[in-house]
Parts: C-alpha cells; structure tokens; sequence
C-alpha cells in the first residue's frame, strides 16, 4: 500500500531539522550500503556518528509515533533509527530494492524490513528533479510532498530518486517491521480501521460498529506475528 501521509511533523519542526542538519557532518551515500545498492547510490548521508543524530532520529520516530494515520497504516512492530539523505548537484539513486533484512544499530538486532518511509525535508519548489519513483502493479507513481509529510510503501518495491537538477532534497529515511507481515492483509485492516472511524463519526457507537470493531481486532489478533 503506497500512502501519503501529511503534516508527520510541523513546519517548525522541520526548521529545527534543517537547521541541526544542515550544520552537521555528510558522508558519502554509497559508503552505508552493500555493493549493489551503491553501484546505484549517489547522495549524501548524515553521520550516525554525529553527536546530533539520535536525537534527531529520535524526533522523527516520536512523530510517527504519535501520528495515528501511520500507525493505522503501517500497523508498526519495529522501527529502525531513522536516517538523513541529501541529494543536489545532479545526486541521484538508481532502481533498487530494500534490503528484506537489515541491522539495527542500537541494539544489533536483525529487523525484517516490511514498509519503506520518506520523510520530506525540503518543499517542492526548493529543489527541481528528485521525484522519488516507486514501482508496482500499477505503475509508476511520482512522489514529491511538502516538507513534513510522508510517504509509506512496501519494501519490497522498485524504486528509485530521479536526479536533483537545482537546489537540495533533504530527507529521513527508515524501514519498519509490520504487526501484520502480509501487505495485503495490512491494507485491509487499514481501510476497515478508516471507515470505522468515519462511520463512528456518523452515528456514534452503535451495536453495529462495536462489532465491527471487534471484527477488525479478532481479525488484527489472527494475522499479526
């Protein structure tokens, strides 16, 4: 399920971002990933050795967190530290996929890697290029958000970063292990969750949505690991 999710966090948060970001230290992309991936990999990273970055990647873990579309969506189990990427200077990354199974840092745990997340850093019109392009059955799909909004998608996608032509495409980036493995069934509760919601919202707590909420959550109890 590819899904936009907006305002994660708020303009002045993502100034405060920027602002600690951008006096920080970047390293070469391709020198954090395996041979594939860099063969293909051409930005920048923030270093994970910056005095700075677990509270910033703290920051955006606390924003996710709290917001209950993505929580709705992406169903989280685990989160991985997220990361910081620019792209500028015609930086790009080529066609690739996540990795299934990746390390988390703070503890070397292994995580199964189930929903893909972009944070956007930057707006729009501060940067030309940069599209990020994800694959699937239906096509390919154009995402380029306002700064503070984010965009989730199975991990398991074909995507890429299209080359910045003009400006700088500031980002976080991080991978989460679902409640619900399968993304299908994912997006099944996810659409179930949202029209309770509304529904509750129509008609109140009827005898009807309390069971249907019941419903989602045997279901939810059935399908997660």
């Amino acid at each position: 399920m590819l899904l936009h999710i907006p305002e994660v966090l708020t303009k002045m948060q993502v100034a405060q971002l920027r602002g600690a970001l951008d006096a920080g230290v970047w390293l070469d992309g391709a020198k954090t990933s395996g041979p594939l991936a860099a063969e293909a990999k051409h930005n920048l990273q923030f270093s994970t050795e910056s005095l700075d970055y677990p509270a910033l990647s703290q920051s955006i873990i606390a924003a996710l967190e709290k917001n209950a579309l993505f929580v709705s969506a992406a169903l989280p189990q685990r989160l991985l530290p997220p990361m910081f990427n620019r792209y500028a200077d015609g930086n790009t990354y080529g066609n690739h996929v996540d990795n299934a199974i990746q390390m988390d840092r703070r503890n070397n745990e292994r995580l199964r890697t189930d929903i893909s997340v972009t944070v956007f850093l930057s707006e729009p019109e501060d940067y030309a290029g940069g599209e990020l392009i994800i694959e699937d059955t239906y096509g390919s799909h154009e995402v380029k958000l306002p700064a503070g909004d984010a965009i989730i998608y199975p991990s398991s996608s074909l995507h890429r970063v299209e080359p910045v032509t003009a400006g700088e495409r500031v980002a976080s980036f991080l991978w989460v292990q679902s409640l619900v493995r399968d993304a299908w069934q994912r997006s099944m509760l996810f659409n179930l969750d949202m029209n309770l919601i509304r529904l509750r919202s129509q008609v109140g707590n009827t005898d009807e949505i309390v069971a249907l909420t019941g419903h989602y959550h045997n279901l939810l109890r059935q399908w997660s690991s």
